[in-house]
């Protein structure tokens, strides 16, 4: 089964939102076997809805999402019902519905909300428990057309409670399986190259994609079939291979995030780890805390912006600093070691550089960054030589340095 997806709203084309409905709905869609062939956001009128529609017919779902509230903006049960050549007709359950709604709420029943409950009179009615305005149902020739609220929170209910439930009962759906190896500390093209004979000697019914992202490589193996049992166990193996080829370079799977796998590392060795932060500004403490269950090996995070902090908090080396700078192998060493003592960790963290856009010089230019993790018996430093983006270098220093530092602690 293929689908499409259509979100509609200008709010979503002019940026002012980001359109997180689409990719929710494809994961869903995914999961149940069913396979996305297109996404599109159009905007609040008759003429971009219907190209829309009349574009998407060919596909066996088409999901819609946007303009059914009870503003004069959302015209998509309009443009629905010309579409498909029908009436709108008063829906007296839906404005029941609402009613009960709003008095238990003691809130205001407007005529616009009486408005709201005329639908395509073609249209299978989908009760919408989150909020007022109903999912729809529709069929034309050989294509399901669902058209559910923009709210994500309500378009999720009517996609878990509503309409997969109903997809799964009327169609055969042959499953989507995949499985993900989550890699850092090189790029696609190392990786490629040392996989090459294994990929090349994949089934013509495994494919094999790179997904780089900020340092990290996922790597995702993706079959489907009749027979799932056997198809796990193929992905299985597969994935297997993989991890053999490049073992130094695998930190996960699926889902699992570098943070995540410290954590489990930590705690399996009953350690604790510290951060010391000058140019990431403490996004690295913030990525660690952002795991449940942190505070058992967290001790805690000295963001040093300054030298005079560095001096004073991390007890680095004023000579040194005059001497090779803030930007240097030298202070991020001493920065590990004084965060040692300052935080009474196990472990640390330390990194130091130039995020940009401006400071850089040609000796040190913008996206030098001096790394380091160490504990009391050894620090490794490791120099960076990013963009001239700050945001994009804060996020890659955090992604290589706790790589550098899972290596480190997992030896």
């Amino acid at each position: 089964m293929k689908a499409q997806i259509i979100t509609i709203g200008d709010e979503i084309l002019i940026g002012q939102i980001l359109d997180t409905n689409s990719a929710w709905i494809a994961q869903q869609l995914n999961m149940a076997g069913i396979t996305v062939a297109e996404m599109k956001s159009v905007s609040d009128t008759r003429e971009a809805i219907l190209e829309a529609l009349k574009a998407a017919q060919s596909a066996d779902l088409v999901l819609l999402t946007g303009g059914l509230g009870p503003t004069k903006d959302d015209i998509t049960k309009k443009v629905l019902a010309e579409y498909f050549g029908v009436q709108l007709t008063f829906h007296e359950k839906t404005y029941n519905r609402i009613a009960a709604y709003f008095e238990k709420r003691s809130f205001t029943l407007t005529p616009a909300h009486r408005e709201q409950c005329y639908m395509p009179a073609n249209a299978e009615i989908l009760v919408n428990d989150m909020g007022t305005a109903p999912g729809m149902w529709m069929q034309k020739n050989n294509t399901i057309f669902v058209s559910m609220p923009g709210v994500p929170y309500e378009m999720k209910h009517l996609i878990t409670e509503r309409v997969l439930p109903r997809l799964r009962g009327n169609t055969r759906l042959r499953p989507i399986l995949h499985r993900t190896i989550l890699t850092a500390g090189t790029g696609e093209s190392v990786i490629a190259q040392r996989i090459e004979a294994f990929e090349n000697n994949l089934p013509d019914f495994v494919k094999l994609a790179y997904l780089p992202n900020l340092g990290i490589v996922r790597l995702r193996l993706t079959t489907t079939g009749d027979d799932e049992a056997a198809l796990n166990q193929i992905l299985d193996e597969k994935k297997f291979e993989i991890q053999t080829l490049i073992p130094e370079f695998v930190f996960g799977e699926e889902r699992e995030t570098l943070e995540e796998v410290i954590g489990r590392i930590l705690k399996q060795k009953g350690a604790t780890l510290g951060t010391a932060e000058s140019c990431t500004g403490g996004y690295i403490a913030h990525k660690i805390t952002s795991i449940a269950g942190s505070s058992t090996y967290f001790g805690g995070s000295v963001v040093t912006y300054s030298n005079k902090l560095k001096i004073k908090l991390l007890n680095v080396n004023p000579d040194t600093l005059k001497a090779h700078g803030a930007v240097s192998e030298q202070t991020v060493r001493e920065m590990v070691a004084g965060a040692l003592d300052a935080l009474g960790v196990d472990y640390a963290i330390a990194v130091s550089g130039i995020a940009g856009p401006g400071g850089g010089t040609p000796e040190k230019p913008v996206g030098t960054i001096w790394t380091a993790v160490g504990n009391r018996q050894e620090i490794i430093t490791k120099k960076l030589t990013l963009t001239k983006y700050r945001i994009r270098n804060i996020q890659l220093t955090t992604n290589l340095t706790l790589n550098l530092l899972r290596k480190f602690v997992d030896s």
